[in-house]
């Protein structure tokens, strides 16, 4: 990987997409431009993400800004098929606010992923994109996926038509197998390794660190259980509700935090920071505020014994 640099903390543009409810051309952009006043310089999108929306949004807001000021990364694998008599229909089999107009169809072969990336380019009026993720692989196929989609990114690089290459996933599986191909710079390891639960460090963060892949951590909040001081029983994890015993943990470690002054949301942004293979944290976000508050969160003092104590009363790994 040539050097990149990532910034501490990134924005996922899921939101922009429609994710959930819909948003408004000015909304999204407004969200965006707070992004960018609070120091956010790293933007992560996806096809998926509202059927191409939020690459033609994030594309148009970042016309405005010059190019060697950010970093932009999205996703291969689905291709998006139009699918007119769809557009009666929202897409909300897979979360997203829009007219099912199209449909994703899987692609992990090397015409597909070129095709893929020629496509975000052509939504999001870019020149380039600086990091380009395989996108779920375990979803389709994953050994398509480890002999065919990454020896195709792996040659987009080398081609020096992008700076970085990974997998994103919340597959835990497809994270180690995709470390050990020895081909990335990056995996977007998404709810897996979070203040939480930590499943990604048995195997998926030693990999990382024997293979030189450095990690880029999603979903740090657990789709919404750490976004909050005071978790409760209507708690969200995994777009659900939330196992009993993982909320009572939860709830220990807010209680820690309180002891020591710290916000539980500051502290879920900022307890995988103190991993060196850990590169950035990539967050969500549907309002300015959020992004303002996350931006403060990231920037704010924890001292060491909160992690100590959190370890001591076994609420995290020592």
């Amino acid at each position: 990987m040539s050097e990149l640099h990532l910034p501490r903390l990134g924005y996922g543009a899921a939101n922009v997409g429609n994710l959930f409810r819909a948003l408004s051309d000015d909304a999204a952009w407004e969200i965006l431009q707070a992004a960018w006043d609070v120091g956010i310089r790293y933007f992560d999108t996806a096809p998926h993400y509202g059927l191409g929306l939020s690459e033609r949004r994030l594309g148009a807001f970042l016309a405005t800004k010059p190019r060697d000021q950010f970093v932009v990364s999205t996703k291969v694998g689905r291709l998006l098929e139009p699918y007119p008599e769809g557009a009666v229909e929202l897409d909300s089999e897979n979360d997203f606010a829009v007219p099912a107009d199209h449909r994703r169809v899987w692609d992990f072969s090397a015409v597909g992923i070129r095709s893929s990336v020629e496509e975000s380019l052509e939504r999001t009026g870019l020149d380039r994109f600086d990091i380009l993720y395989l996108h779920d692989p375990e979803r389709h196929d994953l050994q398509e996926g480890l002999d065919v989609a990454i020896p195709a990114l792996a040659h987009f690089r080398d081609q020096g038509m992008t700076r970085a290459i990974g997998v994103g996933s919340m597959d835990t599986d497809a994270l180690l197998a995709s470390a050990n191909t020895g081909a990335l710079d990056l995996l977007m390891v998404a709810g897996r390794y979070t203040l939480a639960e930590q499943p990604a460090l048995a195997e998926v963060v030693p990999a990382c660190r024997a293979n030189g892949v450095g990690i880029v951590n999603a979903s740090v909040f657990n789709s919404g259980m750490l976004a909050t001081d005071t978790p409760g029983a209507d708690a969200r994890y995994e777009y659900g509700d939330v196992p009993q015993p993982l909320l009572e943990r939860v709830q220990a470690i807010a209680a820690v935090c309180r002891e020591f002054e710290v916000s539980l949301p500051a502290a879920a942004l900022q307890y995988t920071l103190r991993d060196d293979t850990v590169r950035s944290i990539v967050v969500g976000g549907s309002k300015p505020q959020q992004l303002e508050q996350n931006a403060e969160r990231i920037a704010a003092p924890i001292p060491d014994e909160l992690w100590s104590t959190l370890a001591e009363r076994g609420l995290i790994p020592a």
